[in-house]
């Protein structure tokens, strides 16, 4: 069975990960004096906050970082008994190994509920000589500010292109996959700085065959293309709605979309379109508007169809 890449490359030491240079040197710093505050990770999915944090861990205890650490997804187990046993019977127990500490990390820290965060704050406070807490979030404004005000804040950033590309290299090198500059790019575009998806996109492009370029992204993620994007909305700004409906039927068709990623995707290409900055500001504010609409729970087809209305009648005004 072929390796999860994302497992296999995971960096396994603090320097090793890219793209948070601020957040490494800090962490390095707590792995140097051997001693830590409560942490709190926030920040986009696929940032490298899991990675940091069992980096973490290795350095701090070595070979048996095992026995000194525990990892618990909070979107499993949110409510208040996870926090009062499972947590707590961990947290209370002595270090083993000669450790002065352990370590809990409690990922998707964002899901837990009020009172089980309520709850998690007192063993936080209590069990500080004991066990060091680093949880994990993807919105910090979702834990209550008694839990902030007891952690280290460390704010992840999307990670660049350049870091993505560099890092998406290094695999396919390893790895005897011929990845050209256009393939890169596309899938830089479609992970937009989350690096275990770039990661997992390449995967499953080099499975149909060594070399990965744009026309393979695309097809092995059935993703559709930004010049598709850019030819519906360019043919119903020339004021042709029933011509733009049609492709947008083709695409619908062909690519199985859901109407929150055609209109995610016709968010990204207003910004391309050849028309001032107030058309762009009024197309903008009604893709925001379908977008709303669609979320609160409207057909996808019927307001999707209404943009695209909107976008011909704004084009007829232009003229």
């Amino acid at each position: 069975m072929q390796d999860v890449w994302v497992e296999k490359y995971r960096p396994k030491k603090l320097s090793e990960v890219i793209g948070q240079k601020a957040i490494v040197e800090r962490l390095s710093a707590y792995t140097r004096t051997r001693s830590m505050p409560h942490m709190l990770f926030a920040g986009p999915a696929g940032s490298g906050k899991t990675t940091c944090a069992i980096a973490l861990a290795r350095e701090l205890f070595g070979e048996h970082w095992r026995d000194s650490l525990i990892e618990l997804n909070a979107s499993d187990e949110r409510g208040i008994d996870i926090v009062r046993g499972k947590i707590k019977d961990f947290a209370r127990a002595a270090s083993i190994g000669g450790t002065d500490f352990k370590v809990i990390f409690l990922d998707e820290a964002d899901s837990l509920t009020a009172d089980a965060q309520a709850a998690l704050r007192r063993t936080m406070e209590r069990y500080t000589q004991t066990c060091r807490f680093i949880l994990s979030c993807n919105y910090s404004s979702k834990i209550i500010e008694p839990i902030q005000s007891r952690c280290a804040v460390f704010r992840f950033r999307p990670l660049s292109e350049d870091d993505v590309k560099t890092y998406l290299k290094n695999i396919a090198s390893q790895e005897h996959v011929h990845v050209t500059d256009d393939g890169l790019d596309a899938i830089c575009e479609l992970a937009a700085g989350d690096l275990r998806k770039a990661t997992n996109i390449l995967q499953v492009a080099s499975s149909l065959g060594k070399k990965v370029d744009q026309d393979v992204v695309f097809e092995s993620t059935e993703s559709i293309r930004p010049s598709e994007i850019q030819e519906l909305l360019k043919t119903a700004l020339s004021g042709n709605f029933t011509a733009a409906r049609s492709r947008l039927d083709g695409i619908i068709i062909r690519h199985g979309l859901s109407g929150e990623d055609i209109v995610q995707g016709i968010h990204r290409a207003v910004f391309d379109l050849p028309v001032s900055e107030d058309a762009k500001i009024v197309l903008i504010d009604r893709v925001g508007e379908a977008e709303f609409r669609m979320v609160s729970g409207s057909s996808d087809r019927i307001q999707l169809e209404a943009l695209l209305a909107h976008f011909a009648n704004e084009g007829r005004k232009m003229k």
